[in-house]
């Protein structure tokens, strides 16, 4: 932990690990106590790898508390179902680059045999091959140099990792849409504008939670807009967590 005030809670994406999250949590320590959780199957979280989103969720609570939750991509689906399991625990949430999951039941099924397919293929090359093709992805074309945390995402294991593409990942979860209209806290989904298909995921996300969530677009970021958008970004997270966080 890190910092004082009120705390929050911010969760890296997949493949990272806690020491991956660039100028929002600096900047947030100096405002809030802030938690900085490897999620299961990351950084010091190995012998949690095998925890699927309902599980990861549990130890995120027990883990942070009372807390306001920020999540990117993975973090974001892992700090939604926290959200929606002990919403009592959870003050403000913050989805940067998330999904509630994918509906429709063959597309989420093709999305599971990917996930595994991948999973299967990191384990198979390892570590250092799999961040070099991970971060060659269109996907994170635009994040600065500073931003891709090469040295620090080799620091996981390609069977954490695996683990947690099989357990946790977007194939693997439930989908929340139909859930989102419990959300009673302040939502802030956040997406990049050159990342289109989160960005609709976002507003629709976001008209299903109700009047207390608000879709925020980050023009020139794509889909880490925490990270290619650094000082936007974290503007627009830490004004609205001074609003609605407590």
């Amino acid at each position: 932990m890190q910092g004082h005030g009120p705390s929050v809670t911010l969760v890296h994406g997949f493949a990272q690990n806690r020491e991956c999250l660039g100028p929002l949590a600096q900047d947030l320590s100096t405002r809030f106590r802030l938690v900085r959780p490897d999620a299961p199957g990351h950084g010091s979280s190995l012998r949690h790898a095998d925890a699927d989103l309902e599980r990861g969720a549990e130890l995120l609570i027990a883990t942070s508390g009372r807390s306001n939750l920020v999540g990117y991509s993975m973090g974001g689906r892992l700090c939604l179902t926290a959200a929606l399991r002990d919403p009592d625990r959870v003050e403000a949430l913050v989805l940067i680059g998330a999904t509630p999951g994918i509906s429709d039941p063959v597309e989420r099924s093709d999305r599971r045999d990917a996930d595994r397919a991948l999973a299967d293929r990191l384990e198979r090359i390892g570590m250092q091959a799999f961040v070099e093709e991970w971060l060659a992805l269109d996907l994170f074309a635009a994040l600065p140099a500073w931003a891709r945390f090469d040295q620090e995402r080799r620091t996981n294991t390609a069977a954490g990792l695996a683990a947690s593409l099989r357990r946790a990942g977007t194939g693997s979860m439930a989908p929340l849409w139909d859930r989102l209209g419990e959300l009673a806290m302040p939502v802030l989904w956040i997406t990049g504008a050159a990342d289109p298909k989160y960005g609709e995921i976002a507003e629709r996300a976001a008209r299903a939670v109700g009047p207390n969530a608000r879709h925020e677009v980050i023009v020139g970021a794509g889909h880490a807009a925490h990270l290619e958008r650094a000082d936007a970004t974290t503007a627009v997270v830490s004004e609205f967590l001074q609003r609605h966080g407590r």
